[in-house]
């Protein structure tokens, strides 16, 4: 069954990755529906049943993202990072879809020194990681052999506010801009993450790529201080106005991990292909961005 013949079900489309997703998917003739948060509440189990139906491939992009805010309202974000997973892989697993659940690397504590492993023990550090766990965990259990977590990190793109947006906005109001340099991890454009995606549901479909976690992030690594300089560099600004600091002088409620690197050798056992390099994402995401995150 081809990209064309496929039917794909994307809730949470109206986010960054959700839009990405529904345009790339759209780009490949795929028979798309894109369902936002006012489309489909995840956490209704026969809305979900009947938007399900008829599908063969479900991405759920759909989450609670506010990582500070998870602090005071862990419930609020693990019914929806943690209920909702569990509430589409049941409704997959009567009807027979593939699930694609977008995870984050913030199941893991932040403090190895090597790329995690899709296999590594988990450990969240803030309540976000532990809805988002809760969910990866229903996946796993509920679709054994249709289901599959794909963690993400650092992500930017032209749909919606982000990190390189927000720093290309930064250097039109400050002649300098300070930025943490003692956080390391793999800033991932959202269009690469998307057509990973989308390989990996045909690749599923077609029996070719096995159940389980899969870790969809650049190759190579940087601080939040390293791509913050490579975006004003590409974008013909002055680098030098981006200056190093410590994640001491941004205190947040919920703790950040401080290495937040993935491994990626899962990919060759689907067939589908590892990301670009970091850097390689960045130049060809800026020539779709405008300052403010929104398509140029």
């Amino acid at each position: 069954m081809g990209t064309a013949q496929t039917r794909w079900l994307i809730t949470g489309a109206a986010g960054m990755l959700g839009r990405e997703l529904a345009d790339v998917l759209a780009e490949a003739g795929a028979d798309v529906t894109a369902l936002t948060r006012k489309d489909l509440d995840i956490t209704d189990a026969e809305a979900v049943r009947a938007a399900v139906a008829g599908h063969d491939v479900v991405v759920n992009a759909a989450a609670w993202t506010d990582v500070d805010g998870a602090e005071t309202e862990e419930a609020a974000a693990t019914r929806i990072n943690g209920d909702g997973p569990r509430v589409l892989a049941a409704a997959c697993a009567s009807s027979g879809a593939v699930l694609l659940q977008v995870s984050t690397d913030y199941v893991f504590p932040g403090d190895a020194t090597e790329p995690y492993r899709h296999d590594a023990p988990t450990s969240p550090i803030n309540a976000y990681g532990r809805s988002k766990l809760s969910g990866e965990q229903a996946v796993l259990e509920l679709l054994p052999e249709r289901g599959y977590v794909i963690r993400t990190a650092w992500l930017y793109g032209a749909h919606g506010r982000n990190f390189v947006s927000t720093m290309l906005g930064l250097a039109g109001q400050r002649e300098t801009v300070d930025v943490v340099d003692d956080q390391r991890g793999q800033p991932t454009w959202t269009r690469a993450l998307a057509r990973q995606l989308r390989d990996l549901g045909e690749a599923a479909l077609a029996g070719r790529a096995p159940a389980g976690v899969y870790h969809g992030t650049a190759t190579e690594t940087a601080t939040w201080f390293d791509l913050a300089r490579a975006a004003f560099e590409l974008t013909g600004l002055d680098p030098e106005r981006v200056r190093p600091t410590t994640s001491e002088k941004f205190v947040r409620p919920a703790r950040r991990p401080s290495y937040s690197v993935l491994a990626h050798e899962r990919w060759a056992d689907a067939g589908v292909a590892t990301q670009p390099h970091w850097r390689e994402q960045l130049t060809e995401a800026l020539r779709t961005m405008a300052p403010n995150g929104s398509g140029a």
